[in-house]
């Protein structure tokens, strides 16, 4: 939002759209919200009635009248109470749907290599905001509309010169304001974006604080921190005095009308007007038309800016609606598990690619583990195949379709999730139909039997924060092993877990029908599997176990190390992973094998389908791949 037009054109869509997005909770709200505004359209006759009445001695019409406001404000307050739940159902899926956006747009900067360090003040601030201040426009702009129709309404009933008299201050009050909206909300901009790029600069400078000081670099940041501070700081001046304007479009529409109901007294008088009429005229502008106006204009040159600029930032930073590609209905039953073709990823412009021109074909049914350096590229290329990051050039694809669709991959990463709830819910979240016995078959099969047994049972009800590593580890395997995708990806899913514990859940997975594709923490992992992926920095070579020693100079140098007992396996129990790699060669015995950021130590990470000659007796389906 650049543009003075842009603020009121964002306000409008965005109440047009909640409008079609919930109509049911709309029609209520507006139902309700007639109800409340009785009092309002009674209040000014009832005034005039009861004062004429009692002016000529007619004491019980004027209790009269007096009876029916009280029975409208008891009308009144019923509509309030059950206005607001017809409220809460439009401003809560609005908030909802907010929250989807700034993650989606979050993860869509963040796998392209720009890690977005605004996302946590929009999440945390910036949409509280707009959650709270939209519940709060409603609330206005409702009450305005109603109020001052049923105030208007009422006028035209008491007396229609006088209607005649307040329209034109009121309506040149709210185009003054109006004028002046977007300017303020310009600068309000400002504002909250000021506010975000002086959050990304300290969370910047405490990260690099040290090599600052280092570097006697202290004065300079301070002079560029401060700078930041400063253009905030004027921003903010500058919606402030907006707030005189604000003052001057109360005066012009809210008391004007008063001043010339007073002033043309003698002329409405003259037209039959009583002194009940006037007394009745001035209650509707006292106490209906301007205190509407005021929460109107109060609302709308407060919250309203908020709302129009926090929304517009959130929505300028989302994930972009990307072309919807038409692809035929139904499997594709000649394609292969995964396919890659010509694929390369950086992390960033500029960047070094870590993986570059990658032909890879995984077949129906196979079980292929991944292996490499810390850094290499292993978790990007899980990232890739499961359609959480996309290439800069190429293609991946799932079962013939394009990756990401989560009915066809499940992945679990490094850091598994487990959510509140029972364990039974935890494990069959994937699969929420599936039958008991088949639950205790994938518990028996993975090896959890015990674990679930100290938990209580199935039923058990977990808290996350009390599950050690494994335990989490072990609840998400068992998790995708239910899972009804014929894709597989286990990036990393059970380094915390014993290597006679890891060893049972990946036998257990290339039983069950589908592919597998395992990034791998130990070498005994590449040792079960069918085919072997292995990335060293300047190849990538696919064959055998036995046959990779042979072509790759890594792989032979791991598998040595592993069978002359340098890299031993850990006892079964240890809960977690010994020496059983060569230290710093598959990564780190922490799973320290980052996903998808652009600090990556990448410096040998370039990743080309190529090799010797030799290679292409144990290939298979990768292809050699194409030069940059």
């Amino acid at each position: 939002m650049r543009s003075r037009r842009d603020a009121a054109r964002l306000l409008r869509r965005t109440a047009a759209d909640a409008i079609r997005a919930r109509p049911r909770a709309v029609a209520r709200a507006a139902a309700w919200s007639v109800v409340e505004a009785v009092p309002t359209a009674l209040f000014g006759r009832a005034v005039a009635e009861a004062t004429d009445a009692f002016r000529t001695g007619r004491t019980s019409t004027a209790v009269g009248w007096l009876g029916v406001l009280t029975v409208a404000a008891f009308a009144g307050a019923f509509g309030s109470r059950r206005l607001y739940p017809a409220l809460a159902a439009i401003v809560e899926p609005f908030r909802d749907d907010l929250v989807r956006r700034v993650v989606r747009g979050a993860l869509y900067r963040s796998a392209r290599g720009r890690p977005d360090t605004g996302a946590v003040a929009r999440l945390t601030h910036q949409v509280e905001i707009v959650r709270d201040t939209f519940g709060g426009l409603l609330v206005i702009a409702r009450g305005f509309l109603f109020t001052a129709g049923a105030a208007l309404l009422g006028l035209l009933t008491l007396m229609p010169e006088v209607a005649l008299l307040v329209v034109p201050p009121l309506v040149l009050g709210l185009l003054l304001f109006g004028a002046v909206f977007g300017a303020a909300a310009v600068r309000q901009r400002d504002l909250v974006v000021g506010e975000e790029d002086v959050a990304a600069r300290t969370t910047a400078l405490a990260s690099g604080l040290r090599d600052a000081v280092a570097c006697g670099g202290e004065d300079a940041l301070r002079a560029e921190l401060g700078a930041a501070v400063e253009a905030q700081a004027a921003a903010g001046r500058a919606v402030a005095r907006f707030a005189a304007v604000r003052a001057l479009a109360l005066a012009v529409g809210g008391w004007t009308p008063l001043l010339l109901v007073l002033a043309a007294a003698p002329w409405l008088m003259g037209r039959g007007a009583t002194p009940g009429t006037l007394i009745g005229a001035l209650a509707y502008v006292l106490h209906g038309l301007q205190p509407a106006l005021r929460t109107l204009l109060h609302g709308m040159g407060g919250s309203g800016l908020r709302l129009a600029v926090t929304l517009g930032r959130i929505l300028e930073t989302s994930a972009p609606d990307g072309p919807v590609r038409a692809e035929p209905d139904g499997d594709v039953a000649d394609a292969p598990a995964v396919e890659l073709r010509g694929v390369s990823f950086a992390y960033g412009a500029g960047a070094r690619p870590v993986i570059e021109d990658l032909d890879l074909v995984v077949p129906r049914g196979d079980h292929l583990a991944v292996v490499g350096p810390s850094g290499i590229g292993k978790s990007t290329l899980a990232a890739l195949i499961a359609g959480l990051a996309e290439p800069d050039a190429g293609e991946v694809r799932v079962e013939g379709r394009p990756a990401g669709d989560p009915a066809r991959r499940v992945l679990i990463p490094q850091e598994a999730y487990v959510f509140g709830g029972t364990l039974l819910d935890n494990l069959t979240y994937y699969a929420p139909d599936a039958p008991p016995e088949r639950v205790s078959r994938a518990v028996a099969e993975l090896g959890m039997a015990g674990f679930v047994r100290g938990l209580g049972g199935l039923d058990a009800d977990l808290d996350p924060a009390e599950l050690t590593e494994a335990d989490r580890q072990r609840v998400a395997l068992c998790r995708a092993y239910l899972a009804p995708q014929p894709v597989v990806i286990l990036d990393e899913a059970a380094h915390r877990l014993d290597a006679a514990a890891e060893a049972r859940a990946e036998e257990a997975f290339a039983r069950r029908p589908g592919t597998l594709i395992v990034i791998a923490h130990r070498i005994s992992s590449a040792a079960r599997a069918r085919r072997v992926l292995v990335l060293d920095g300047t190849s990538a070579h696919l064959g055998r176990h036995a046959d990779l020693p042979a072509v790759s100079p890594l792989y032979r140098d791991l598998s040595g190390r592993w069978s002359d007992g340098s890299g031993a396996e850990p006892a079964s129990g240890s809960g977690r992973s010994g020496g059983s790699e060569p230290a710093g060669v598959l990564g780190h015995p922490d799973g320290l094998d980052p996903v998808l950021r652009a600090d990556l130590p990448v410096d040998a990470g370039e990743v080309v389908a190529d090799g010797a000659d030799r290679e292409d007796e144990v290939l298979g389906d990768l292809r050699r791949g194409r030069s940059s």
